[in-house]
């Protein structure tokens, strides 16, 4: 009769966790986070609601499992790479530099820290708990699994204000997690254990350190394929070390499962690594839990104690109070509802509440009733905040951004590419040293060309050259040529393409991630296509339709189809070059960040695309 009945219940949540999306699009609330709508689901079905299910064996292991994955899942979710300051700071609309996000994301962290400590201070004095330590991180965390689709959502990834949010939440997610296990380790009975912490960081890195080894190995290529999927066993074995190895040093095992996230995103990935990763999480274990969140809270008995009510309303304004009064220093940079917004979408938290929750009602520091009421909150903030935030957040006109390109000596190549190319994509712009009167006379007829006293980098650098997006040098000097090249390289500039006729230097060249191109070698095999393919080469020399590369850098359409991709154009898809492979594509195909995309249609449709996909180029 009781595996009858943890069967029955194991049933009827996983049907709950698979019409609940459904339920959300049929209904039109795409504004509830799912796995809030999975929490009150679970209400209507648990404690609070019909009592239909009981946790049991299965359902607690799954529920485990579950949270275990989530806490992995969030530490595969911060994105190390934007921790690096190497990004050009750039001028707005108003002239303001922008901020730098790593430095203003954790004065901002920092400041929260402080506000949540005073808070919590007064929530002490007036009864509702009796720890400050676990009210500051209660009212300190932020809810990456919350901030993450709705900057997405908004387009908002890429750029500076949007980095800032997904920082500070980022710092947030690591601090907290970190100061919880450090919170156990000091309040749980254990007599100063915490320098055994240590053990688990110290297995972290050499775990690490063992990746980065055998990562690119051969044979790991080889058997990540098939029914063997070697990476993807990797990461389940390394889940479970480090669970195992947090709770044999006394920390909590969801330490873990995050710091098995952190090393695994350090690793970087495949994504389609992540993608795999992404699908089984919230496809199958996360909802359970969710729901089981909801099953196990008993709304009824907070309406019973006066006091949980009222702290209701006081716990959402420290929530607010915390996030807006450090966040009001983007009013440097930016407007009162861009900060507001801002404000707002930092006030969501979720899943390190309910872990929050969990121990101190584990370790007996509150009650059952108040735990339920701080995982309330959550919920409450979780549906609000990103509503408020669409509401607030200032849907400004977006600017015709162009692909600014410096062409470094004016001759018969660039001065025609330069005029070819502008249009409402590029904006291309050609430096060149003081000219005779004659020549300047008839350049300055046709073309628009910046005069420098020479080409050494100091008056290049006085000039903003390296400014732009992408350089193109063809200068008569084959090795200034390749100088410049490589200082625009060591300026951080993405794309540089250089004119060098010497085999030798034009190699060491591309060692340098330097693009090179040379009339001698252009020459003959452009005669050679004209030979042996005339059909391909007026499809490459006819400007209308031709065919185009475009590197697919927006992640708003990363994992998403061909079938299901919005663009409306004549733009066909040729090829899909993927690391080393060469994909043929068709409906089911996904893109993915960093795909080479072979196309071909008219070149209004094309530069509309390359907007689209090169977002990261202007951001």
């Amino acid at each position: 009769m009781e595996h009858h009945a943890s069967i029955t219940s194991l049933v009827i949540v996983i049907i709950v966790a698979f019409l609940t999306p459904i339920l959300l699009h049929r209904l039109k609330l795409n504004f509830i986070p799912v796995v809030v709508a999975e929490i009150i689901m679970g209400l209507i079905i648990g404690k609070s609601g019909f009592n239909i299910v009981h946790e049991d064996a299965w359902l607690g292991t799954l529920s485990t499992l579950g949270f275990l994955f989530l806490m992995f899942l969030s530490g595969l979710e911060i994105d190390f790479t934007a921790f690096s300051g190497n990004k050009k700071n750039k001028k707005k609309a108003n002239d303001k530099k922008e901020p730098n996000t790593f430095v203003v994301a954790s004065i901002i962290f920092v400041g929260i820290f402080v506000v949540s400590l005073g808070l919590s201070y007064l929530f002490v004095l007036a009864g509702f708990i009796e720890n400050v330590f676990l009210m500051t991180l209660i009212i300190s965390t932020i809810s990456l699994g919350v901030v993450v689709p709705t900057l997405k959502d908004a387009h908002l990834m890429k750029t500076n204000i949007g980095q800032t949010i997904l920082l500070v939440a980022v710092i947030a997610d690591l601090a907290t997690m970190i100061l919880l296990a450090v919170f156990v380790s000091i309040y749980d009975g254990g007599e100063g254990n915490t320098w055994l912490l240590l053990v688990l960081f110290a297995a972290g890195v050499g775990l690490y350190f063992v990746g980065r080894v055998f990562k690119n190995r051969t044979f790991i290529n080889a058997l990540s394929t098939g029914t063997t999927q070697i990476g993807t066993r990797a990461v389940f074995a390394l889940i479970i070390l480090l669970v195992a190895i947090s709770e044999t040093v006394g920390a909590e095992n969801i330490l873990g499962a995050f710091l098995a996230g952190v090393l695994v995103s350090l690793l970087a990935p495949d994504q389609e690594m992540v993608h795999k990763l992404d699908s089984f999480g919230y496809g199958f274990l996360i909802p359970i839990f969710f729901v089981m969140v909801g099953v196990e809270l008993d709304i009824w008995s907070l309406f019973s104690e006066k006091k949980l009510l009222l702290l209701i309303p006081l716990l959402l304004l420290a929530l607010f109070l915390s996030k807006l009064v450090p966040v009001y220093l983007l009013k440097k940079w930016y407007d009162t509802k861009t900060v507001l917004a801002a404000g707002f979408l930092l006030t969501s938290t979720l899943s390190l509440v309910i872990a929050a929750a969990t121990i101190g009602e584990r370790m007996e520091m509150i009650t059952p009733q108040m735990s339920g009421t701080l995982i309330l909150v959550a919920v409450i903030s979780s549906v609000l905040t990103p509503i408020l935030f669409k509401k607030l957040f200032p849907q400004e006109k977006t600017e015709e951004v162009k692909i600014k390109v410096a062409f470094i000596g004016a001759n018969q190549m660039t001065l025609p590419v330069s005029r070819a190319l502008q249009s409402n994509l590029y904006e291309p712009v050609i430096f060149h040293t003081k000219q005779e009167k004659a020549e300047k006379q008839i350049a300055d007829s046709v073309f628009e060309i910046i005069e420098m006293e020479n080409y050494e980098i100091g008056t290049l650098e006085k000039h903003e050259v390296y400014e732009a997006d992408i350089i193109v040098i063809s200068t008569g000097d084959p090795d200034l040529n390749a100088t410049i090249a490589v200082s625009a390289k060591e300026k951080g500039i993405e794309r540089v393409i250089a004119r060098i006729e010497s085999p030798d230097l034009a190699e060491k060249a591309q060692e340098e991630g330097i693009e090179v191109f040379s009339v001698l070698r252009s020459t003959e095999s452009l005669l050679r296509a004209m030979i042996e393919s005339p059909g391909v080469m007026s499809i490459l020399t006819n400007q209308e339709n031709s065919l185009h590369e475009i590197r697919m850098l927006n992640d708003h359409f990363d994992g998403m189809t061909l079938r299901r991709f919005p663009f409306t154009g004549d733009v066909i898809f040729v090829r899909i070059l993927r690391e080393n492979e060469s994909i043929v594509p068709h409906g089911d195909t996904e893109l993915r960040l960093n795909d080479r995309l072979i196309v071909t249609g008219s070149k209004e449709y094309v530069d509309e695309l390359k907007r689209e996909l090169e977002f990261c180029f202007w951001c």
